[in-house]
């Protein structure tokens, strides 16, 4: 579908939606914008009817409940609406779960790979009835990790099934190796992103945390190059491969405080002094440390003995710091 026509029938939706009444198809013609002028020759007329007439088989067969009938004993001519109770979308409640997700697709609005699928689905949530204010502000800041400048290129070698090419530094190598993949997707876990595919270098499924990839990738080849494989759990697979062992730490937050880690982390009920208890899961406690660190006194470690003594170490160590410049 061209995006003249796709506008057009945005535009004819609107117009059915925004009205009771039922429509004629000359005050369609008059109202929504890409229909054949009406210039009084018949040409003109023959053109608008045919294109009229695709249209309203085009809505039908994307599930648009368009109506035909009059609004009064008086009408001359039947008209079009489309009734907003049986087009419009239910009222939408989300499990904890479902709005950590959408809570991690609104970090990723700011991505240039995605702004053109959010302004669509804009378009839609318009189409569909939804008020859209474009002035109100959004309570959270979507905004993608400036740290992970290999998100997009291998994202969008995912999405165009190109195959990626980079260099790769593991932790227990001093230089960097060049890596050859199929990227079969992008995966968020446990606060890091990682790249899920297919190794052509050692024919293999393999995961490549994005912050051990040197400068930027890049895609080569055609697009459509690969297929997935049809059965492929890719959390499954990071949790596998990145996991190592897990290790389980509670803390204690001051209510209001801490949202990064409330997002992924499990609450426990309130501690005596009022503040929330949250258990956290990571297969880098040290990493976690230096997180928690961050949060300085609005969040306190109360297990593992181990990961308290890590956070308490790097707090005193910036006190440290600030006290001699």
């Amino acid at each position: 579908m061209s995006a003249k026509r796709a506008e057009r029938l945005v535009n004819l939706v609107i117009a059915l939606l925004g009205t009771r009444q039922y429509v004629t198809a000359a005050r369609i013609r008059a109202i929504v914008p890409g229909y054949e002028p009406d210039d009084g020759t018949a040409r003109a007329d023959e053109a608008f009817k045919r294109m009229f007439e695709r249209d309203k088989a085009e809505l039908r067969e994307m599930g648009v409940p368009l109506e035909t009938g009059r609004t009064s004993v008086f009408d001359t001519e039947d008209g079009y609406r489309i009734a907003r109770a049986d087009y419009e979308l239910p009222e939408i409640t989300l499990t904890g779960e479902e709005a950590a997700a959408v809570g991690l697709a609104l970090r990723l609005w700011e991505s240039a790979q995605l702004a053109g699928a959010a302004h669509s689905a804009l378009v839609k949530l318009r189409a569909a009835g939804v008020d859209v204010d474009p002035t109100r502000a959004l309570p959270v800041q979507p905004r993608l990790d400036s740290g992970e400048p290999a998100f997009e290129p291998c994202y969008a070698a995912a999405r165009d099934r190109r195959v990626l090419q980079f260099d790769y530094r593991r932790p227990d190598e001093d230089t960097p190796a060049r890596r050859h993949v199929q990227p079969w997707g992008v995966v968020a876990w446990h606060g890091r992103w990682y790249l899920v595919g297919q190794d052509l270098d050692r024919q293999a499924p393999r995961v490549f945390r994005l912050s051990r990839v040197v400068g930027v990738p890049r895609a080569t080849g055609p697009e459509g190059a690969f297929e997935p494989p049809p059965d492929v759990d890719l959390a499954a697979l990071v949790a596998r491969q990145a996991g190592g062992e897990e290790h389980l730490v509670v803390v204690r937050a001051r209510p209001g405080a801490a949202v990064g880690l409330r997002r992924w982390g499990t609450p426990l009920g309130a501690a005596d002094d009022g503040d929330d208890r949250l258990q956290l899961r990571t297969t880098e406690p040290w990493r976690l440390a230096d997180q928690l660190a961050a949060y300085g006194p609005d969040v306190v470690v109360e297990s593992p003995q181990s990961v308290r003594a890590a956070v308490v170490e790097r707090l005193t160590r910036l006190a440290a710091m600030g006290e001699r410049a």
